[in-house]
């Protein structure tokens, strides 16, 4: 019997093995790269005399098509590989047990690195502020794709208008403690503004994920992340016109900082740092809204695991694998989606809250679509109903945002006037397409069951990552 003849498809699952087809894919690869980063990158409008000039960045087109047929080349010689590494290495069944061990004890570990982290940040002297704000900026982004991994990762309702939850309780913090609060209770209630004010905004961003979610009944798939991704920009749109409420494009100032539980971080006598006899430093403010986050993340995080062991959580995994099914089970799918949507947006709304404090500021140009984007790539990357994959997601992608602005050895690579920090979303595009393709359910593709007979089995990587998960 004759050979089966090698793969020379492009788009195959194996792609081309033979030298021929390889240089061929390789062409392919460099036309449709210059195709895609030609008129993004290669072509660039700048201001000149008044008018608009076209700028013309060839050089960068190069060294980006470069990357990407190395990539691909890459891929070709993991894949001629692939198979030796297959026949000597002993097959191994689908249902085996994790080979990891640590996995049980990462997140312990990773809860006390956590909350030691102000103290190993303050043996780095100048950079402890600047690790510090990174921190509470990952925190934060950790607790909003839990919120979202609630509504995607175990419902499955494609949530593409998350950031309208983080800015309903972002500007009701902002209104309350600026306006409404000074306005009934007198200038006395300012420094406990933060943590009265914290589950009114919770309640007001479950109530309008409720609202949400009646319209989007009887959607999915696409049609569900068209009309979240119209009620984010209609909020969005509502705080940038309606300017006597919300001030409009010049957004909310002045929004008072958190109190030590009524204690205001201040250089006076009735302060922090004279109450325990400390010497005043700005860094203990940054230090109390670590771990202020760091709370409400735990929070979050707690109150999931608790849900998916409860009828409710058991209802949302079933409504994301199939809807027929799950209403032929006699589960109500009305009450499954709105209490995603609810408690998905409270936690939004707690983030917004946070977020609104520890910036002083509010405005509608911190709640765009690129909000709800970033929040659902950290979801997605870190995999789908998965809570430590969403850590992992959250340093990677943020710290690499940081990571970005710290390259300086790039701006003497790259032309002059061009920041390295521009190219972050592409370098998570690049990411997420990777993900896609090596791991598609996400870093982490271990799930444990919420519901079990006599022995708690894990899926299998292995078969999750065919989709049997």
């Amino acid at each position: 019997m004759a050979a089966a003849p090698k793969s020379t498809h492009v788009g195959g699952a194996e792609g081309p093995t033979d030298a021929a087809g390889i240089v061929k894919d390789l062409i392919i690869t460099a036309l449709l790269a210059l195709a895609i980063f030609g008129p993004f990158v290669g072509l660039k409008t700048v201001t000149a005399s008044g008018t608009l000039a076209l700028q013309q960045r060839w050089g960068e087109v190069a060294v980006f098509v470069a990357i990407t047929v190395a990539g691909r080349f890459c891929i070709h010689l993991y894949q001629m590989m692939k198979p030796r590494a297959a026949a000597v290495a002993p097959a191994k069944s689908a249902s085996a047990k994790p080979e990891f061990a640590i996995g049980k004890y990462l997140g312990p570990i990773m809860l006390v690195i956590a909350i030691a982290l102000p103290f190993i940040a303050s043996t780095t002297g100048d950079r402890e502020r600047q690790i510090m704000d990174l921190a509470i900026l990952i925190m934060t982004y950790i607790m909003l794709g839990w919120g979202l991994n609630i509504v995607v990762g175990l419902a499955g309702l494609l949530d593409l208008g998350y950031v309208a939850f983080y800015a309903v309780g972002a500007y009701t913090y902002a209104l309350l403690a600026t306006i409404y609060f000074p306005m009934w209770f007198g200038e006395g209630i300012i420094p406990w503004a933060f943590f009265i004010t914290l589950p009114i905004a919770g309640i007001l961003a479950a109530l309008w994920g409720v609202i949400l979610g009646f319209p989007v009944l009887r959607l999915r798939g696409d049609y569900l992340a068209i009309v979240t991704l119209a009620f984010g920009e209609i909020i969005r749109v509502v705080l940038l016109n309606w300017v006597d409420f919300t001030g409009g494009p010049a957004g909310i100032g002045q929004i008072p900082r958190p109190s030590f539980f009524g204690l205001p971080f201040t250089a006076d006598e009735g302060g922090f740092a004279a109450f325990f006899g400390l010497e005043h430093k700005p860094i203990y403010r940054i230090i109390w809204l670590y771990y202020i986050i760091l709370v409400l993340a735990l929070l979050t995080n707690f109150v999931t695991l608790r849900l998916r062991k409860l009828p409710v959580g058991r209802a949302w995994e079933a409504l994301r694998e199939d809807e027929i099914a799950c209403r032929s089970l006699g589960i109500n799918t009305t009450s499954t989606k709105l209490t995603a949507f609810a408690i998905g947006a409270m936690f939004g709304g707690f983030a917004g809250s946070f977020f609104a404090t520890r910036q002083g500021f509010v405005s509608p140009e911190s709640f765009v679509f690129m909000e709800s984007a970033i929040i659902l790539a950290i979801v997605v990357l870190g995999g789908l109903g998965s809570q430590i994959g969403v850590v992992f997601a959250s340093i990677a992608i943020i710290g690499a945002f940081e990571l970005f602005r710290q390259l300086d050895f790039l701006k003497l690579v790259l032309p002059e006037g061009v920041d390295p920090g521009q190219f972050r979303m592409l370098a998570v595009g690049l990411a997420m397409v990777l993900i896609m393709r090596w791991k598609p359910r996400g870093f982490v593709t271990r799930r444990d069951p919420s519901v079990y007979l006599k022995e708690k089995k894990s899926v299998s990587s292995d078969l999750v990552a065919e989709g049997h998960g």
